[in-house]
């Protein structure tokens, strides 16, 4: 896995440990890009050390309340999350951090350390190592009907989309740039982020998708009767 200006090949790229910065509804996959807006103070801290260090951040959610499967052995958050290297990193002058993250690789939540004293949590993770190697998953993708559910939801929405941009991305491309863009709640988030692979990740995305259209419809049903 190559993000930014380092690769991640074997275990020992990735540490078994890292600074976690709980984010609810927000989705982080391998390969893919996460622009963040930092303000808290303890996060400003958190990202000033990780850019005099290795970079690296985990994202992960705050626990389910409606999802008890979902929760990791620390208890108020989720049990798995992706960790992500900053790959660019601007300050605004109002004492904000705009950043982008990419992602690494997924992880499990194994525990929480002491933080020593820092504002921020520190959590043990046990990294999907499977998610730094390369390989070409897609050909299992439906691609025609993740591009007819999006399309559906497009004009369900009044949305347009910028479709030769849609129909040159790579498969893997789509899918998980669908899924972070997807305007899903956290639940749905977390079962895209656990799906084992892409085309179970894709006929996630589809399944949700076609329950909020289903839902919508239904809604819009009671409306007029």
């Amino acid at each position: 896995m190559q993000v930014g200006n380092k690769s991640y090949r074997v275990e020992t790229d990735v540490p078994d440990q890292v600074p976690v910065f709980p984010l609810s509804g927000a989705l982080l996959l391998p390969g893919a890009q996460l622009p963040l807006n930092v303000f808290e103070p303890r996060y400003l801290s958190m990202f000033d050390e990780a850019m005099a260090s290795d970079r690296l951040i985990g994202v992960i959610q705050p626990a389910l309340a409606e999802a008890e499967s979902l929760r990791g052995p620390v208890e108020d958050l989720c049990r798995v999350g992706c960790l992500g290297r900053i790959t660019s990193f601007a300050e605004t002058g109002d004492g904000r951090y705009v950043v982008a993250l990419g992602g690494v690789c997924r992880f499990r939540l194994t525990g929480e350390l002491d933080s020593g004293g820092k504002p921020y949590r520190i959590c043990r993770i046990a990294p999907f190592f499977g998610d730094l190697e390369a390989s070409d998953d897609s050909a299992g993708v439906d691609r025609d009907a993740l591009l007819q559910s999006f399309k559906a939801y497009l004009d369900a929405n009044d949305l347009e989309a910028d479709w030769n941009s849609v129909e040159r991305a790579s498969t893997e491309s789509l899918v998980n740039s669908l899924s972070m863009m997807s305007p899903y709640g956290p639940a749905e988030k977390q079962a895209l982020l656990e799906a084992d692979n892409l085309k179970l990740r894709a006929e996630t995305l589809i399944a949700i998708t076609e329950i909020a259209l289903a839902r919508d419809s239904d809604d819009y049903g009671r409306v007029l009767q």
